[in-house]
Order: structure tokens, then sequence, then C-alpha cells
């Protein structure tokens, strides 16, 4: 068989392969541009809960919560970016199915058992960073925000008196500082946040998987805490405004997720090792450390 016959043998299969890429993407962006528009329709509500930690944090001084439209068209493109934010959440499980039906069939069946899982754990975290950024870091981040406001604009609230403040109730040490957010700046600001918790918490699901492929161990990761201190370091004041109990809480927080991938990988490793034992394949070496043969 001549090198052409063998081209045009093997064209099929992939001709095949590229037509079950196309179905998959097509049905993807279908359930993608679908739940999209169906949450440009209701997007107002989207937003309002968006901005409960903000407006908490603005009750909690005596200010209104109030924020503004900068230019004409922000509005219309605050309810775009939500549009498209929420489709891609609503769409998701519909994606990662399209997307699970286009690669199960070239695996074998302990490869779908093996990350299978990963697949419905990858989102469950997802939901789970993003919940603690809304829940528990936006409001301090907030909160130390407003906190350089000053001066007279403020509302009179007791124990909060103007050094230098004339009988008038004019101030002659401070100018008003207060806050007139922008609603496409505050939206930004809050995706950052929420998307920054969400993919942190993918630490484990990462790890976890590259240890069930042999890519790391979980001596390799013991081995690098240092390296990884730092790492959290950065991100943790990269990822959080310079507010040192917020920073706190996100390193100790992924620092965790970092050692909890340990012992996820070591149980991985210990029930790899008993499965080659089981098989006669494990063997000692000369220096009392396990290796397969």
């Amino acid at each position: 068989m001549s090198a052409q016959d063998d081209i045009e043998d093997s064209s099929a299969p992939l001709i095949e392969h590229l037509a079950e890429l196309r179905t998959r993407l097509i049905w993807a962006a279908v359930a993608f541009i679908g739940a999209m528009c169906l949450c440009f329709f209701v997007w107002n509500p989207i937003f309002n809960f968006l901005t409960i930690p903000v407006c908490n944090a603005l009750a909690d001084r005596g200010q209104e919560c109030g924020l503004y439209l900068i230019k004409l068209q922000e509005g219309f493109f605050v309810a775009v970016s939500i549009s498209f934010l929420g489709g891609f959440v609503l769409a998701f499980p519909v994606i990662g199915y399209q997307l699970w039906r286009f690669v199960a069939p070239g695996l074998y069946k302990s490869e779908k058992n093996a990350f299978l899982p990963f697949l419905v754990a990858s989102p469950a975290m997802f939901i789970v960073g993003a919940a603690f950024a809304y829940y528990a870091i936006l409001p301090m981040a907030f909160s130390f925000f407003l906190g350089f406001q000053q001066g007279p604009m403020l509302p009179d609230m007791p124990g909060t008196a103007i050094p230098g403040a004339t009988e008038a109730g004019t101030s002659l040490a401070e100018a008003g500082i207060i806050f007139q957010g922008s609603v496409q700046e505050y939206l930004g600001l809050t995706i950052k946040f929420i998307l920054a918790f969400g993919l942190c918490f993918q630490l484990p699901v990462l790890l976890t998987l590259m240890g069930k492929a042999g890519l790391v161990g979980a001596k390799g990761l013991a081995s690098m805490r240092r390296y990884a201190v730092v790492a959290i370091l950065i991100l943790s004041a990269v990822a959080t405004p310079p507010d040192v109990i917020s920073q706190i809480v996100l390193f100790t927080v992924v620092y965790g997720l970092y050692e909890v991938s340990i012992l996820l990988v070591r149980r991985i490793e210990k029930r790899r090792e008993a499965d080659l034992r089981a098989q006669g394949l494990w063997v000692e070496d000369d220096e009392d450390e396990d290796e397969p043969k």
C-alpha cells in the first residue's frame, strides 16, 4: 500500500472527528447564546444581587446606596457584561457535557472513571470560591475602600465629629471626599474578585488531577512548600485590596487548599501502590523507597 493510500485511509476518521467537533461546538454555542439572551432580559436583578455587599457597607455608614452611569452607553455595556458572564455560568453544564461527549470515546474505562469526578468537582469548587469571595471578602474589601471617605459631605454619625468644624457645620480642616461609584467600574471590580477566588479554589482539583496523571507527587509538593508560600503571598497581594485582613484570609484559605491537595495526592499514590502490589509489580529499591517496576 502506497503512502497516498495511507493518507486517504486516514482521512475518513479525521473528517469524522472534525464533524463531531463541529457538532459539539454548535450545541455549546447555542446553549451559550440562549443563556446569554436569557440573562440579558434579567440583568437588572443580577446586578442588584451583585450590589448587595457595597450597599450593606454604605448602610453601615449611614449612606444611601447609589451608583452612577458616567458614560451614556455604560448601562448597555454593563448589561452585556452581566449577560456574558451569566450566560457562561448557566451554559457551563451543557458546555462541559459536550466536551465530555467529544473526549469520552477516546478514553479507556479507567480513564473515564478517573476524569469524570474532576469534571464535576471543578465547577463545584469554582462556585465555593465565588461564594466565599461574595459573602466574606467583598464586604471586607468594600468596607476598607469606603474608609477613605471624609469631610462634611458624609452623614452625621455618632462619634464621627469633624475636627475643626465650626458651629455652622462647615469644616476648616477637611475637604469632602465621598463615594460616587461608576456602575461599570464597580461591576468590573466585583467580577474580578469573584473570578479570582473561583480560580484559586481550582488548586486542589488541578493538583489532584496532575497527581492522578503522575505529573506531581506528594513528596514533591511538600518539598515546594516554601515556594508555594511565597507564590500565595504574591497572589494574595495582587488579588485583594491593600487590606491586611483580606490578604491574610486569602492566604490562609489558599494555603489550606494546597495542604489539602498534598493529602489528596498522597491518597492517590497509596491507592496506586496498593494496586501495583496486588499485581506484583512493586519492588523495594536500595534506599528503602518503594518504586514500581
